[in-house]
């Protein structure tokens, strides 16, 4: 009896133990990730008001507008979770979705400040080597995309194409947009992060060096894609796996793949740009960094790298500031989608004969939506007002008829499509 309430105890603690280092792990990918995506929402909101209006609808779109928006996105020091805000921005902007995706997928695994590190952890050949993985992969996975799904960049809301800059408060609520739109991914993909950082075999790895390169490169891509990682920060961990004995060729795959993928990323994908976008993204960064770690390690593998050992990243005083900021903002975002869904809840049962369902042309994203259902639910005489972006069209409860309605949506920048 004693020995069982014993190993319940012990089991017990084990379990807060864990709990308490999950809770931990939680707190560090935070602290990592807000920065980033904070600083990728403040770029976003000043392209949207610095830039020229319809400049980034006539620069990148067609093949040449992937090739800048590549150009555009290698030097800037965002991760994966903080270049989606931007490369969300640059779509609401009127850029083609190739020129967005290929933004997206090559802008984490550089930064000057990554490149930089690379060069100084495992060697100028390494550095540039990645920085041309990640042209070519961006630029493939946005040629592609606009192949498969005929995008144009072609803006067709009103509102876009208005000679007037954005204010200040534009700029901010346009970033804070960009934010809102992946809160739930976000979320879901820190949780999930903290919990492959807690459980996982912290050698496993080192345990994959002795299974062959591709095996290897295999498992290096089942560990990095759902996990968050920074290009920069990343770095050193990849030169102590290669001082462990992964070949080289594997920190290279784990430098492409992890920065460029995480769970939240993936879903923010799928969200702004389809199911089939998505699989183009990811496949392109999955072979592409298979085939350039593959070509790496045959080109460069017996070079002599220099390497360190990885070391725990104590949060500086400002990155939890930033941090809580975060939480503070995904809080807001939950309060307003409650409120909504209340309001819209109580507002059904009094409107005998339903909603007015208004078709809306023009709504390219989730941004998109947003702003109209904002604008909707603002207007005197609404009593509430979903808009769905993949139906194209708003239903709307209140004491307003279909004209009325229908004047607001177009002051909003969109157009009123036909009825079916």
């Amino acid at each position: 009896m004693r020995r069982g309430i014993a190993f319940a105890l012990l089991l017990f603690e084990r379990q807060i133990d864990q709990m308490t280092m999950y809770l931990h792990n939680v707190w560090l990918v935070l602290t990592e990730l807000a920065p980033w995506l904070l600083l990728g929402a403040v770029i976003a909101g000043l392209m949207h008001g610095l830039l020229p209006k319809g400049f980034v609808r006539r620069q990148l779109s067609g093949r040449v507008g992937v090739l800048k928006a590549v150009g555009l996105g290698i030097p800037l020091p965002l991760c994966s979770c903080g270049v989606i805000p931007a490369g969300l921005g640059l779509k609401e902007d009127g850029a083609s979705d190739g020129a967005a995706v290929g933004f997206v997928a090559a802008t984490p695994q550089t930064g000057v400040d990554s490149i930089l590190v690379s060069a100084s952890f495992l060697g100028w050949p390494f550095a540039l080597w990645k920085v041309l993985a990640a042209l070519v992969t961006g630029v493939a996975g946005g040629w592609i995309t606009d192949a498969v799904t005929g995008s144009t960049g072609e803006m067709t809301a009103t509102v876009e194409v208005s000679s007037e800059r954005p204010t200040a408060r534009q700029m901010v609520d346009h970033g804070v947009e960009m934010v809102k739109m992946i809160w739930g991914w976000l979320l879901f993909g820190v949780l999930f992060s903290a919990a492959l950082t807690t459980w996982l075999p912290p050698d496993l790895f080192a345990g994959l060096s002795g299974a062959g390169t591709l095996a290897t490169f295999l498992g290096v891509l089942l560990f990095s894609i759902p996990l968050y990682v920074c290009a920069t920060a990343s770095v050193p961990i990849a030169a102590a796996l290669v001082g462990a004995g992964m070949p080289t060729g594997a920190a290279m795959v784990f430098l492409m793949a992890g920065p460029a993928t995480n769970v939240a990323t993936l879903g923010a994908v799928r969200g702004a740009f389809g199911t089939r976008t998505l699989g183009i993204y990811l496949g392109t960064l999955v072979g592409g960094s298979v085939v350039f770690g593959l070509a790496y390690e045959h080109l460069f593998g017996a070079l002599t790298l220099g390497v360190v050992h990885a070391h725990e990243h104590a949060p500086a005083l400002w990155e939890g500031g930033l941090a809580f900021l975060l939480m503070g903002m995904i809080g807001w975002f939950v309060a307003q989608d409650a409120q909504s869904w209340w309001v819209a809840r109580q507002a059904a049962p009094s409107n005998e004969s339903g909603p007015l369902v208004i078709p809306v042309v023009g709504m390219t994203c989730n941004s998109c939506s947003s702003r109209l259902e904002r604008t909707l639910r603002a207007a005197e005489g609404i009593e509430a007002a979903t808009v769905d972006l993949e139906g194209g069209r708003a239903e709307v409860y209140g004491c307003l008829d279909s004209g009325q309605i229908g004047a607001i949506v177009i002051a909003a920048g969109f157009e009123v499509g036909s009825s079916a």
